[in-house]
């Protein structure tokens, strides 16, 4: 009994404790991201509408539900994303968010050259440098003596970054052009400066091949390779990576590393764990370091440095790059009179042109998914499409104001699919990377075409669209498949007893279908259109008319027992409830068929009953932004349940659909590190602001957008050559947030909708607001 006793004494002692560091570690979060983001004095400033860039919104907030946006120096689409990499002292680790920047962390490792832009996966890294003083300090860097700094003493805005380091004391700054990195360090009066470059470096715990470097000290230069495997690298085989790196002034003496093995001042190095360690004379100025990468070759990481950063001085490429940025953020001029609405709203757009990635070198010369040297000629070559998200609003937002890159993009995909086998779903550098379900290329492709985008192979498009809607993957063929494609077709929905994520894959591939019949549609292919009309349907064969869900059945019709439509998957380990749903619970799947809402509501039983299942999913989420647990009812940081707001347009209550999207504006987004409601997953969150915002929404796949409540009182968006679409507000305050009529070029639109052709040359859009809800404006 005595034993008994002391173990139940020690039991409520341990859990005690784990309450405790629960909380201290809550209050930790909520101390670290409420930090004030840092306005420190710089030699360079933002340009017109970029200082209303916030880049620290998305970095912080808690790991699991971080936004993972980044704060360092690029330039639109750019390849070169230079940033600093935080060390946690809380975790021991870095990385917490996977592009490489935590906010609540107080220490920088050093400065990397690439990473995915608000992703879950941890890929790039590659050639991070490192100030320091004296001669250790490359097993300082080993022994994580990491610098540490201070959000007071930190600036970042769109083409730019720079922090005051406190012990070395140092002042790094960062710019970049697409390819090339440029970085200046001001030491203190009287130190020694050193320089660290770590050829393996990757972010976070991945892994990289032995990396090779040459040291060229009569012309300052250095240049070498590694090959990485991060997240998605490391399914594809891992990414080849080359250098060139110049300094603006000599370094006295240059040792290479290997591990802890002092290697000397040999001419060039091979093996794990590389590193030199740059010394160069004190007193003697910033040193500028220019640094081209290139997945090519050497000879063209050269071709680049010298191309895009040659005879150039750092403010003079820092211009460059905040010129660029003032071409995309221009590309929108919102009158927004609340600047905290006007710095979330313009930190969104330019995440909106962070990723994609360029992948081309300036000769046009790039690596294909066959693993081959190709050069693109009449286009620009991209990866890094994190399509099964960013399908559902950022595509929508180029094919309006980027459509040419958004055509580039297009081609892209249809050379992957080419040199790889088949369209991907989230390609990233040189492969496939499996990542997420469906094929939602097919719904890019197709609504691209729609809107008239048509400068591209298409009918390639479709034979890869049409074949893996019909076909598993061939078995030679290393590409993205639809798994599970064969017993689709046969039984008219995904098995639970053949396979996992049944509900999620039947409503995706379904989604898919529906965009082929209409690109099918488009291309004057009668039989085709009729037959993935038909399949587009399916979505309805998962539907339990019993318990008006989305549920997976087995091979024999039989619906699966074991439901519990609030459980999410992310607290289901055995995924006993959820093995069947993608990233969340099965009611925030219950309404992931925006492509066919009128279906969808005719299985809840018509208009009042969806509307009272719809409103109650909203009343009841969670209004607090990022939480640690987002809840099982409506989640903005979730991509199947994110259109939701607008399904109220189809069943008759506009005014629902406004009242909802102005409250997720009002409430998922903020300025602050943790100010936006989960992982912006490639932008694809932050360009539903935009969206939201601008009193429209698309449905992704088809022509056709929902109309809801403009955020502010005028806009101009520029949607080609020369022509401009004016969106205005009447009577536009805080309390009238609800639209009475809306006009478009003098003409009143009668329904809920805007098809594309009707703004896609421009015009003038109007909304007249009210502070009470109109039921229809019909």
């Amino acid at each position: 009994m005595k034993i008994l006793k002391t173990l139940l004494l020690s039991l409520v002692a341990l859990v005690l404790l784990a309450l405790l560091l629960l909380t201290s570690l809550y209050g930790y979060f909520q101390w670290r991201n409420s930090q004030p983001f840092g306005k420190m004095e710089t030699p360079v400033q933002p340009g017109e509408v970029g200082q209303y860039v916030a880049p620290f919104i998305g970095t912080g907030g808690y790991f699991w539900v971080c936004g993972n946006n980044f704060p360092g120096a690029s330039v639109p689409f750019g390849e070169m994303r230079l940033s600093p990499d935080t060390w946690s002292t809380v975790f021991r680790k870095e990385a917490m968010n996977t592009a490489g920047y935590y906010f609540p962390d107080n220490r920088i490792i050093g400065f990397s050259h690439t990473r995915l832009s608000g992703t879950g996966a941890t890929d790039g890294g590659h050639f991070r440098m490192i100030p320091a003083i004296g001669e250790n300090g490359w097993t300082d860097y080993l022994d994580r003596k990491y610098a540490r700094f201070s959000h007071e003493q930190e600036r970042g805005f769109p083409g730019y970054y720079a922090v005051r380091l406190e012990q070395p004391a140092v002042l790094a700054e960062l710019t970049c052009a697409s390819r090339t990195g440029l970085h200046r360090y001001t030491f203190s009066q009287g130190t020694p400066p050193h320089l660290l470059l770590d050829i393996c470096s990757v972010l976070g715990d991945k892994e990289a091949d032995p990396g090779h470097v040459t040291i060229h000290a009569e012309k300052n230069e250095l240049e070498g390779e590694v090959k990485t495997y991060g997240t998605f690298a490391s399914r594809f085989g891992g990414i080849q990576v080359y250098f060139c790196l110049q300094f603006d002034q000599p370094f006295s003496q240059a040792t290479i590393w290997r591990n802890r093995e002092n290697l000397g001042n040999a001419a060039s190095g091979s093996g794990k764990g590389l590193g030199v360690d740059l010394a160069f004379l004190p007193d003697k100025g910033p040193i500028v370091a220019r640094l081209a990468i290139s997945h090519v070759s050497l000879a063209n990481a050269r071709m680049n440095l010298e191309s895009e950063s040659g005879g150039k001085r750092f403010e003079q490429m820092a211009e460059e790059a905040k010129n660029r940025w003032e071409e995309k953020l221009s590309l929108v001029k919102a009158n927004i009179p609340d600047e905290e609405k006007r710095v979330i709203f313009y930190t969104a757009l330019y995440r909106s042109f962070q990723m994609p990635t360029l992948f081309q070198d300036v000769n046009g010369e790039y690596i294909g998914f066959d693993k081959q040297v190709h050069k693109a000629e009449g286009y620009q070559y991209y990866t890094d499409l994190s399509l099964w998200d960013t399908f559902r609003t950022l595509h929508s937002l180029y094919m309006l104001v980027a459509p040419s890159e958004q055509r580039d993009m297009l081609v892209s995909l249809v050379k992957m699919k080419e040199q790889g086998g088949g369209l991907p779903r989230w390609p990233s550098g040189y492969g496939y990377t499996g990542s997420m379900l469906g094929s939602p290329a097919d719904m890019v492709i197709s609504e691209s075409y729609q809107k008239g985008i048509r400068d591209f192979d298409v009918k390639s498009a479709y034979e890869s669209m049409k074949f893996l809607a019909l076909h598993p993957r061939p078995k030679d063929k290393h590409m993205d498949s639809k798994d599970g494609i064969a017993e689709y077709n046969q039984y008219g929905y995904c098995p639970t007893d053949l396979m996992e994520r049944a509900v999620s894959r039947t409503l995706e591939y379904a989604w898919a279908d529906k965009a082929i019949a209409l690109l099918a549609d488009s291309l004057g292919y009668a039989d085709d259109a009729r037959l993935f009309y038909q399949h587009a349907l399916n979505y309805r064969n998962v539907w339990n008319p019993a318990t008006k869900y989305f549920q997976s059945r087995d091979t024999r019709g039989k619906f699966t027992e074991s439901f519990n439509p609030l459980k999410l998957s992310y607290f289901d380990s055995q995924g006993k409830y959820t093995k069947d749903y993608v990233e969340g619970s099965g009611l925030q799947w219950r309404f992931a068929v925006p492509f066919d809402p009128e279906g969808l509501i005719n299985l809840f039983g018509g208009n009042e009953p969806f509307v009272a299942e719809l409103n109650d999913f909203f009343e009841k989420s969670d209004p607090s932004m990022s939480s640690w647990n987002p809840g099982s009812y409506y989640w903005h940081g979730n991509e199947p349940d994110i259109h939701a707001a607008y399904l109220f347009n189809e069943a008759g209550r506009p005014d629902l659909t406004q009242k909802w999207s102005s409250w997720i504006l009002d409430h998922k987004y903020a300025v602050c590190a943790d100010g936006i409601d989960g992982n912006d997953d490639g932008a694809t969150l932050s360009s539903w602001y935009i969206f939201a915002s601008m009193g429209f929404y698309p449905i992704a796949g088809t022509e056709w957008y929902e109309l809801g409540a403009p955020a502010f009182n005028r806009a101009l968006l520029k949607v080609g050559q020369g022509k401009t679409l004016v969106i205005e507000t009447e009577n536009f305050s805080g309390e009238n947030r609800y639209v009475s009529e809306v006009w478009l070029n003098g003409q009143r639109i009668f329904g809920n909708k805007l098809h594309h052709r009707q703004i896609a040359n421009g015009g003038n859009l109007k909304f007249v607001m009210s502070h009470l809800p109109v039921i229809t404006r019909y």
